[in-house]
Parts: C-alpha cells; sequence; structure tokens
C-alpha cells in the first residue's frame, strides 16, 4: 500500500486543501498520515476525519523584532528532529506540504531521508516558509500563473488550489432554517478567516443598523472574537467557526465579503459568489494579501477595498454596488479556466511516489 504524509498548519488556510485531496488519496488506496503542530487549528480538523496525527514542536519565523525569535530557532530544530525521526518510522512514499511553519523542518528531514516532497503555494509570491521548502522539494505546485516565472523551472506546476468538494452541495433551505432567515432580504455572509479578522468583524458590526435594513448577515467571525450584545439580533448570526453547515451558508449567501487568503478566495470563485475582498494591509502581513485580491479584481471575479480606505460609508456603498452588480461577477467567474486541481495535484503524487 501507498503511503503518503501531509504536513501544513498555522491557519485553516495551510489545512483545507490538504482536507481536499484526503477523499481522492482514498480512493487511490493510500494510507495516510499527518504531520502538524502540537496543538494548531489542523489537529482538531485531521483527528476528526480519522487520520493519524503527529505533532512535532514548530517556530514562526518573523520579520520583525520578537523576544521568541531567540527561542524558536531551537523549536525548529527540535521539530527537525521529530519530523526525521517520524518519517523513518512511518516510510512514507511521498510528503505533501501546504504550507506553514511547520512544514519547514518536515520537507527538510524528507530531503534527508530520501522522500520525495510536494509542496504547494498559494499565494501569488511564495512565502517565507515555503522559500526555505523549496530547496527541498520535488515539485513546487502554485495557485496563479503569475507565480511560476519567480519559481525554479524545473519544480515550478500551475495547479490551482484543491477546493473541498462538499463545498459544491449546499443546500440553501438548510441554511435559511439553520439561521432563523426568511426569504424577504438577501444573504450577506462575512467570513473572517479562521482566526477572525478584527478590524473587518469592528467595521461590519459598525454598519450592521443599517446592513440590517437590506441584509441578513451570517457573520464567520474567528475564535473568541464573538460580540455577545449581538445575539438574538434579528436578521443576524454570528459563528466563530462553521464546519458542518458551511456549504449550505454558502448556498445562502447572495454575496460575500472575505478577507483575501488564496484558499479561501478560490473557494470563493468555485462557488461563483460576488464578493468583496478586503485584504490584510501590508503593515500586518507581507503584502500577499493584496496581490492575491488585485490578481482577482484585474479578472472581474471580486471587488477590493483596502483596509485603510474604509469608512462606513465607503463599506455600505461597497456592499450595495457588490448586491447591484452581482450578476456581472458570476459571469466573470463563470468564464474562468476552473483547471482540476485535485486530479492534477494527486497526479503529481502518483509521478514522486512511483519513483
Amino acid at each position: 500500500m501507498k503511503h503518503i504524509v501531509l504536513t501544513g498548519g498555522g491557519t485553516a488556510g495551510h489545512v483545507t486543501p490538504n482536507i481536499a485531496l484526503i477523499p481522492r488519496l482514498q480512493e487511490l488506496g493510500y494510507e495516510i498520515s499527518y504531520i502538524g503542530s502540537y496543538d494548531g487549528i489542523e489537529k482538531k480538523l485531521i483527528e476528526e476525519m480519522h487520520i493519524p496525527y503527529y505533532g512535532i514542536s514548530s517556530g514562526k519565523l518573523r520579520r520583525y523584532f520578537d523576544v521568541k525569535n531567540f527561542t524558536d530557532p531551537f523549536r525548529v530544530l527540535k521539530g527537525f528532529g521529530e519530523a526525521k525521526k517520524l518519517l523513518k518510522q512511518l516510510k512514507p512514499d511521498v510528503v505533501f506540504s501546504k504550507g506553514g511553519f511547520v512544514t519547514v523542518p518536515v520537507v527538510i528531514a524528507a530531503k534527508k531521508c530520501k522522500i520525495p516532497a510536494i509542496i504547494h503555494e498559494s499565494d501569488m509570491t511564495p512565502g517565507l516558509a515555503n522559500k526555505l521548502c523549496i530547496p527541498s522539494a520535488a515539485k513546487v505546485c502554485c495557485n496563479f500563473p503569475e507565480t511560476v516565472s519567480s519559481l525554479p523551472a524545473d519544480k515550478a506546476v500551475l495547479t490551482g488550489t484543491p477546493i473541498r468538494q462538499e463545498l459544491l452541495s449546499g443546500d440553501k433551505e438548510a441554511a435559511r432554517k439553520f439561521c432563523g432567515f426568511t426569504d424577504s432580504k438577501p444573504v450577506l455572509m462575512v467570513i473572517g478567516g479562521s482566526l477572525g479578522a478584527a478590524s473587518v468583524n469592528e467595521n461590519i458590526r459598525r454598519i450592521l443598523p443599517n446592513l440590517l435594513k437590506e441584509f441578513q448577515v451570517i457573520h464567520l467571525c474567528g475564535k473568541g472574537k464573538m460580540d455577545e450584545s449581538l445575539n438574538g439580533t434579528e436578521g443576524y448570526v454570528q459563528y466563530e467557526y462553521i464546519k458542518q453547515e458551511l456549504a449550505d451558508m454558502f448556498a445562502l449567501a447572495d454575496v460575500v465579503i472575505s478577507r483575501a487568503g488564496a484558499n479561501a478566495i478560490c473557494e470563493i470563485n468555485a462557488l461563483k459568489k460576488p464578493n468583496l475582498l478586503i485584504p490584510l494591509s501590508a503593515n500586518a502581513s507581507r503584502g500577499d494579501q493584496i496581490l492575491n485580491a488585485r490578481s482577482f479584481e484585474r479578472q472581474g471575479f471580486s471587488m477590493v477595498l483596502e483596509e485603510e480606505e474604509i469608512t462606513e460609508e465607503k463599506l455600505l456603498d461597497s456592499i450595495r454596488q457588490l448586491y447591484n452588480n452581482r450578476q456581472t461577477y458570476i459571469d466573470a467567474m463563470s468564464g474562468s479556466s476552473h483547471m482540476n486541481s485535485i486530479e492534477k495535484i494527486t497526479e503529481l503524487i502518483e509521478e514522486c511516489a512511483a519513483r
């Protein structure tokens, strides 16, 4: 039996593409193991799927000063030792990495153990963790055509991002019932990302009284980001994180507001949901979300509003504009060439596993 180790973690975006691949890998007869951090979001998500999960020590490599910069290199070294030991014990045929800092020791250990590793970069430009992994990788999958030129020519493969297939078969009436909504107003879904986007949450709550005159609102606000005082507000529901009912909620949503993490926007695109993207600002990140959002805007898939430009009036106007022009965005997304990412990536995995 062929054996694959999947790795990726830190945010849901580094786990969901792996989850999207699992059913197809199982069909192909792979035994699957997962290596993540001791207690990242990936642990719960993977254990729920009854996939054997192994935690290793991981440290973040920061571009800014932080006291942890002195201790995290030791965590990474410890993680490398743990990953090497695990790979020798599990003896996989291939490793597939979705990124996040926990993957760096795993991919480097795979090369030391002569196990081919495939890595996937969802953003337009490779993140620091993937930059460190590229020299040890057999192949580098990417999501945007613009990314191919910035990767080693013999390793780069344009695959797109694997989408969880269950998202495509939601039941809008089940979501309407679950949320306690009526069919008298359109539904706006706000996604703050798995860790929650504090400023997006605050801005939405500021305009909520006006918003609720025209829309019903599903607000996925992230862990610890609920505002209890809003519970029971008619036409408004908030959740930290939704797993089971997410496909139904997407089916019910007429328009979506989201951060511009690559996996989130690819899912929104596959579902053809008119969307307003509020990318994480360059002050708070390396600016990858701004590049992702602008690429989608150029292709006519998304409206973009940068965090620094937001005023209550501008946000309300943008949402109304998005809703009124929703068909234009649906048409543009319908015309985009969707790659069968799951098939493309599993073919690469098969090739590497056969070496």
